[in-house]
């Protein structure tokens, strides 16, 4: 006999079999492949999830788990409720883990793509103090809150992106196929054309002779460039010449600083000790170059220097954050300081943002009207010099 059957492990398949008065021969994972060389099972999907597929299944657990329930019941409701198949595999996977005896964070760390360093901790932290409802209530809502903030910056760049596409689109269109046709006229003259007409005729046969061989180059260039990023020096390197660029750089630090400020608040509420908070909020930090920050943070503290201190001797954080941070150690509300210092870090990279993208916009249109006035001006000199020689 063969067929299909839904479990946590081919323990509990086999399990299930012998219910049924069957002697398992085989069991494997449905719709997976088999390595031919070394025999390991290949999943189809990827054991990561996108933010939203985090929030939610955090969202549901806690619920669950605050309605008393055991972990274990929790984790297959949760699974029963999703229709995803990767979702529904990792959560029973899970289960199956905590079934075993495991601490719901050690089960979480088969799949670390899925559920994140910070997140495990928490969790551990949680788990460790009794209180796993309430953690994964706030960590149901710091995963909401980054899924919001996410979309509200690709919301923000969608227009720019296309605005820029189509106005290379249609300069490219007329480059290629409308100038030749219309400079096509002054082919057979014996006149002089002026020096725009010359050059914009040079840009048009260029852009038809080679536009695909420039185009496959700069696509080979970015593959390339984004193999080298691959590498850690090389990384290092390409952020080092991030943070050198005049308003991209207060860019990249206020998110990263906002980002470990938040991170830092929510573990060190959750219980995780202030040391091991510091190293996974520096972990969270995109830059290489602020993440060793980070870690020079955390080691100074480590010796026994104060957390602002420690911040302070940092070029990267800014001075209202260290300052907060400082009142926070004075005051005993240091979790509520950093959560308030993110808050206002974001609030400022919210309304820089939407002033550049409030003056990319027209400045957007200027550059393509000026294009277009360009274009037309190449081809408008040539008829207004025929104009002259034939009164």
């Amino acid at each position: 006999m063969k067929g299909v059957l839904e479990g946590d492990s081919d323990r509990h398949i086999r399990s299930q079999l012998r219910t049924k008065q069957l002697r398992p021969i085989e069991v494997e994972v449905a719709g997976v492949r088999l390595k031919s060389n070394k025999g390991f099972r290949l999943s189809l999907f990827r054991p990561g999830l996108k933010v939203g597929e985090v929030a939610l299944i955090t969202r549901q657990l806690a619920t669950l788990v605050a309605s008393a329930l055991p972990l274990d019941e929790c984790l297959q409701a949760a699974a029963e409720q999703t229709r995803r198949a990767k979702i529904k595999t990792i959560l029973l996977q899970v289960r199956s883990r905590v079934s075993e005896g495991y601490t719901l964070a050690n089960a979480m760390g088969q799949f670390p793509q899925a559920f994140g360093e910070m997140y495990r901790a928490m969790v551990h932290a949680g788990e460790q103090a009794g209180q796993l409802g309430p953690v994964l209530e706030q960590l149901a809502d710091y995963t909401e809150n980054s899924q919001h903030t996410a979309q509200q910056l690709k919301m923000a760049l969608i227009y720019p992106f296309v605005l820029v596409a189509v106005a290379v689109a249609v300069v490219t269109a007329l480059m290629v196929f409308v100038v030749p046709e219309l400079v096509g006229i002054f082919a057979h003259t014996k006149q002089t054309l002026p020096p725009l007409t010359v050059g914009l005729i040079a840009t048009s046969d260029f852009l038809r002779d080679y536009g695909l061989w420039v185009l496959l180059i700069l696509v080979v260039m970015a593959v390339a460039f984004s193999r080298l990023l691959q590498h850690e020096g090389n990384k290092v390197v390409w952020h080092q010449g991030l943070l050198r660029v005049p308003g991209v750089s207060g860019v990249l630090i206020s998110m990263d600083t906002a980002r470990f400020a938040s991170t830092l608040s929510i573990l060190m509420a959750s219980g995780v000790p202030l040391l091991d908070a510091l190293r996974i909020a520096g972990a969270v930090m995109a830059n290489r170059v602020l993440r060793a920050s980070a870690s020079t943070v955390a080691l100074r503290v480590q010796e026994g220097s104060s957390l602002h201190r420690a911040l302070s001797q940092e070029a990267f954080f800014p001075p209202m954050m260290v300052h907060m941070v400082a009142s926070g150690e004075t005051s005993g509300e240091l979790e509520a300081m950093l959560s308030r210092s993110a808050a206002n870090q974001e609030r400022e990279l919210q309304m820089t943002l939407g002033t550049v993208m409030g003056l990319f916009e027209p400045l957007m249109v200027v550059v393509m009207g000026g294009l277009v006035l360009t274009i037309v001006m190449a081809i408008l000199l040539p008829i207004f010099d025929l104009n002259t020689m034939v009164r």
